[in-house]
């Protein structure tokens, strides 16, 4: 299949930039080289000139930085307000019957090709869920429609699905397990349940959550252990 782009969704923050600006520029040629894509030359240029305006600001706020490549190296780059999630903020996490395929080579590049995870968002209202989590087809958890997928299991480093699970090689989860902050480790469902949940990603952030069954009403609760092992 060849009818996909290439997408990387950064984060903008006053001061500090693109926060990890270089491990999305290293997703995007790793995933670029692999699969054919043409990579402009001036790409860590045109990714700065998006945000410089924002970033010589004295009171800039944060920013959405949205970047789409197609196979013929066309960059597309677009930036949007961005409001930050609450300290304390949990979500509430249901489980898909859309089922990923751990054989799916794709699953581990960041592209438009969303089909399963648009459909498994679909499963459920906003007011039943903040996300929902995708299990390949041996029913291991995987990762969320937008967020990966960590377990905090009293070790004091969080773990988070291999690759080989069918889920995308996420920059948050990359710059956890290089600081060993975070291992590969398969999970199970029960795991789920006798730890603390957390799901992430670079533009959010590490966010507490909490799995309900699919008969639980969505409640709304605080805790202030969210992003409490960044």
């Amino acid at each position: 299949m060849t009818d996909f782009t290439l997408i990387e969704t950064m984060r903008f923050e006053p001061h500090l930039g693109i926060l990890r600006r270089r491990l999305h520029l290293e997703r995007l040629k790793r995933s670029a080289n692999r699969l054919g894509f043409i990579l402009p030359p001036e790409l860590g240029g045109r990714l700065d000139a998006a945000v410089a305006e924002a970033n010589d600001r004295e009171e800039a706020d944060a920013l959405r930085v949205r970047l789409v490549l197609t196979r013929d190296g066309t960059l597309d780059i677009t930036t949007t307000p961005f409001t930050p999630q609450r300290p304390g903020t949990v979500w509430h996490v249901r489980i898909a019957k859309t089922r990923l395929a751990s054989r799916d080579p794709l699953l581990r590049y960041k592209t438009s090709r969303r089909a399963s995870y648009e459909a498994a968002r679909a499963e459920y209202a906003g007011t039943e869920a903040d996300e929902v989590l995708l299990l390949n087809e041996t029913g291991d958890p995987c990762e969320g429609t937008i967020t990966s997928l960590f377990l905090d299991d009293g070790s004091g480093i969080l773990k988070t699905p291999p690759i080989s699970a069918g889920l995308l090689a996420g920059v948050l989860r990359t710059e956890l397990i290089c600081a060993r902050k975070a291992r590969v480790t398969r999970l199970s469902l029960a795991d789920l349940e006798i730890g603390t949940l957390f799901m992430g990603n670079s533009l959010r952030g590490l966010i507490a959550a909490r799995l309900i069954a699919s008969d639980d009403p969505p409640l709304r609760r605080t805790t202030d252990r969210a992003g409490s092992l960044l």
